[in-house]
């Protein structure tokens, strides 16, 4: 299933959800007009291939192309993360500031086509009620906070692991989480690839919708703990389970903390 839009519409003109979405899409040509190719000289080559992965990539063996540095500086590794916060990291000190925010760069680095498409077509459909009932700050906030969270649920699964996380899906599962709180009656416009070039598009509860989303996810996370070789293997399906149980788990808070301010005054109002 793939969303088209929903219902509600947003009341406001979601600026951040807009901001984000441009970064994603300006950051991922940026990576698409760098050179992939490795040195001319075979030497130079070895030498880069060494610093790169004692430094920027910290372990991960690739070409020490400009997309590649490119990726490795700005994505985020959970093992080099993780040595960076309990001062055991190898990496030089003048790089050690770039890994503490590269768990925040990381949510705006892609890995290809398919990747940037989905999670930013899902961003433009759930993102702008959420951000609408948040606020602008505070949706920001919540966003990159989700991502954080989603990476570091990762990372707890798999703490060894030197191959870089790129994406927003953590961030999106969060959006999707809080969405599916604040909006549990929304219906979502999704098309159904039906066969090979029939779409047809069909009015779902947003709760379905969602629901088997994080069904998949779960179902996906669950067998790569079952397969020693799989948490490596692509997908960080915990990441967007941590993000998706991250944002549910604020808009219950937000939901209650509107209630106790606008509860007194409902009562007040009915006096009066």
């Amino acid at each position: 299933m793939i969303p088209i839009g929903d219902s509600p519409k947003s009341r406001t003109t979601p600026w951040v959800t807009y901001t984000v979405i441009v970064l994603n899409v300006a950051v991922f040509l940026l990576m698409l007009g760098l050179n992939n190719g490795p040195p001319a000289s075979r030497t130079e080559a070895l030498r880069e291939f060494r610093d790169q992965t004692s430094a920027e990539c910290y372990g991960f063996e690739t070409l020490p192309s400009d997309a590649d540095r490119f990726v490795c500086r700005w994505s985020v590794q959970p093992k080099e993360y993780l040595d960076n916060l309990q001062g055991e990291s190898d990496v030089p000190s003048p790089n050690r500031p770039l890994i503490l925010i590269s768990i925040i760069t990381a949510l705006f680095l892609h890995a290809g086509w398919l990747h940037i498409i989905g999670n930013m077509l899902f961003l433009w459909v759930f993102g702008d009620n959420v951000e609408d009932r948040l606020g602008h700050l505070r949706y920001l906030l919540f966003y990159l906070v989700a991502g954080s969270v989603a990476s570091l649920v990762q990372f707890g699964v798999n703490p060894d692991s030197v191959t870089p996380i790129v994406g927003a899906s953590g961030a999106v599962a969060g959006v999707l989480g809080a969405y599916l709180i604040l909006f549990p009656r929304a219906t979502i416009r999704a098309i159904i690839p039906f066969f090979i070039l029939i779409f047809i598009p069909l009015p779902i509860p947003a709760w379905v919708m969602i629901g088997l989303w994080f069904l998949q996810n779960l179902v996906s996370g669950y067998a790569t703990i079952a397969d020693a070789a799989a948490p490596d293997a692509g997908v960080a399906w915990f990441a967007h389970i941590g993000g998706f149980l991250f944002g549910a788990i604020i808009a219950l808070v937000f939901l209650r903390g509107r209630d106790s301010e606008i509860g007194p005054l409902r009562d007040e109002l009915r006096r009066g």
